[in-house]
């Protein structure tokens, strides 16, 4: 079984796709609020198909996520593994905690001609604790989005390892990084 080397053109679509949109939603921006509901289903449904998306890759072809440089430390694996199921649940949460503040505070989700079925009860305090809870996720994802981003251009400029561009272009030579003279 050959490793994967690169990132399918599909994930890597995928992938810049939904942190463009994320990235874009800001209360400030009352037309960007207007279609906050579509932005978050539309995140939601990226989410899924891209998880499928890995999971069969990864099941049906053996190409999964390609391998992180064996020189990289245990720690850094652990914390890219950490950060990807962090980024994966916060983008299937916001969405569903979304769905949910809006369902108990009574107000439809709605794409287009599209409009989703409550999935709590209209509920005043569910709605107070939905939405601290919305907002403290939205924060946490930013968050996780800088780190991701601040990895990816470590491994891009300073350990020069591939990883950076495997997200970018598709491949990567699996290649440690430049040794110094000393070492």
């Amino acid at each position: 079984m050959k490793a994967a080397t690169h990132f399918s053109l599909p994930i890597r679509l995928l992938h810049f796709i939904g942190a463009g949109m994320v990235a874009s939603v800001s209360e400030r921006h009352v037309w960007l609020v207007a279609i906050h509901k579509p932005l978050g289903l539309a995140v939601l449904l990226l989410a899924l198909v891209r998880l499928a998306l890995r999971w069969r890759l990864a099941l049906r072809w053996h190409h999964g996520a390609p391998p992180l440089p064996a020189s990289m430390p245990r720690w850094q694996r652990r914390a890219a593994q950490a950060s990807h199921v962090l980024l994966y649940l916060l983008m299937v949460l916001m969405p569903l905690i979304g769905w949910a503040m809006l369902s108990a505070a009574g107000d439809p989700v709605t794409a287009g001609a599209l409009r989703l079925p409550p999935i709590l009860p209209v509920d005043p305090l569910a709605f107070a604790l939905l939405r601290r809870a919305h907002t403290a996720l939205a924060y946490l994802l930013f968050l996780a989005l800088l780190a991701h981003l601040g990895a990816a251009l470590f491994h891009g400029l300073v350990r020069r390892d591939g990883v950076l561009s495997a997200m970018l272009r598709g491949g990567r030579d699996v290649r440690e990084p430049e040794q110094t003279a000393s070492g």
